[in-house]
């Protein structure tokens, strides 16, 4: 077996886990968040909360155990292959789900810059499957490509960001008129609702970990870029939420397909509403790229743990797990092209949902295989025991149509775990 070359440095590590949070959701969310009125802000505080206990739980096993497939290795060295197994289907599952609705929201993004796309019926969907293969070559190349690209989108995607936080800033201080109070009670399912909505901005804080074995110094480079990318990326995302909360009425934000760019296109004029909408499509992208290369390296190391067909464990020449990349890809190309009928913002609210339902899995099971391997550290113990809490809140506020699908995308892996451990003792 070869060692393979480490090429992700600390700025790298954190690109990647900042890329892969702050993608799509956040330039759509909030017209999701909108109906919710003041119990979006709740439910940020929950997931950013429960977001840092669990990068608390990813630092501290990715330090303890700098293992290819972060979770997948965490479960699978506590409790067992099955466990391992089902923690790494459901990850995987969610990563390429997921894409989908990460390739999507690039598509709706450049839709707004060019309405015929839009118009033009099932190009959408070949538009999104295009971006999906033009960053799995550039993963193909290898991991150090992959991470040149990240660090460049990650600069790119919060430009925008950061320029409606100092416009929300700036009418605090001058007296600018607030939208009014949209009336909305704040109760526990309200709050579990948005919860379920919020954690999807939260996706990929365990990024760092999954190719701990290609970063430079993991044990030290893995958890500083954790902890640092969960920090930043909730800060950022409480503040836009207040914004909005504070100065866009509930319709009209609810009514937006891309409330990011109309709120500073209103205040700004429609270049930069244009300029935006480019920046979302590029956030979205350098999300995709990020997800594109987690979600290869998890069958990558299932495979080489003996829970998976070993051919997905064969590498290239620049160390790139291109077997499983490309099944990974074409898996997700097959699920855009299949629901290539639905509308966008439609499209992305289920995929996102389903995939997150089916991921959080991976989420419990690391917290709970942090008790089980090191009880002693209570520190560890603490996050651990929030962060299964939370998760477990999490998928109750998904509501019941996409914890049902989450449960059947993982039950459709386990007769190909019993296929592969029938193998292995024959």
């Amino acid at each position: 077996m070869t060692t393979p070359r480490r090429a992700l440095g600390f700025w790298a590590l954190l690109a990647l886990v900042v890329g892969n949070m702050i993608g799509s959701g956040i330039y759509l969310l909030p017209a999701s968040l909108a109906p919710l009125g003041w119990n979006q802000m709740i439910g940020w505080l929950v997931s950013i909360t429960g977001a840092l206990a669990l990068g608390f739980v990813f630092a501290r096993l990715g330090a303890k155990l700098p293992l290819a497939g972060g979770p997948y290795a965490y479960a699978n060295a506590a409790f067992g292959p099955l466990a391992g197994y089902a923690t790494a289907w459901s990850y995987w599952v969610m990563s390429w789900v997921g894409n989908g609705a990460v390739a999507v929201a690039v598509v709706s993004a450049l839709d707004h810059l060019f309405p015929r796309i839009g118009q033009t019926a099932g190009l959408p969907a070949v538009l999104a499957v295009a971006c999906v293969w033009v960053v799995t070559l550039v993963n193909i190349r290898g991991v150090q490509a992959a991470g040149r690209l990240q660090e460049v989108t990650v600069v790119l995607k919060l430009l925008p960001l950061m320029l409606l936080v100092g416009l929300a800033a700036w009418m605090l201080l001058s007296g600018a008129p607030r939208a009014p109070d949209p009336g909305v009670a704040i109760t526990g399912d309200h709050v579990a609702a948005a919860v379920g909505l919020t954690f999807w901005g939260f996706l990929g804080l365990e990024a760092g970990t999954v190719p701990a074995d290609k970063v430079e110094d993991a044990a030290r480079n893995v958890p500083r870029a954790t902890m640092a990318g969960v920090l930043l990326v909730g800060l950022v995302y409480l503040l836009i939420s207040g914004a909005f909360a504070l100065y866009v009425p509930v319709g009209a934000a609810a009514a937006s397909p891309a409330p990011i760019a109309d709120f500073l296109g209103l205040h700004f004029g429609p270049a930069v509403a244009n300029l935006v909408a480019l920046c979302a499509a590029i956030s979205a992208f350098g999300t995709l790229n990020g997800w594109v290369l987690v979600q290869a390296e998890m069958p990558w190391a299932m495979a080489r743990g003996g829970v998976f067909p070993a051919w997905f464990g064969v590498e290239n020449a620049g160390g790139s797990p291109v077997r499983s990349h490309l099944v990974s890809s074409g898996l997700l190309s097959a699920v855009t092209l299949l629901n290539y009928q639905k509308g966008t913002a439609e499209l992305f609210q289920f995929i996102a949902s389903v995939s997150l339902a089916a991921g959080l899995l991976t989420y419990l099971m690391s917290a709970l295989a942090a008790l089980r391997l090191h009880p002693q550290d209570r520190l560890l113990a603490l996050a651990a025991v929030i962060a299964a809490g939370f998760t477990v809140w999490a998928e109750y506020g998904l509501g019941g149509e996409a914890m049902a699908w989450g449960a059947l995308l993982i039950a459709a892996g386990l007769p190909l775990y019993w296929a592969v451990r029938s193998e292995a003792a024959s």
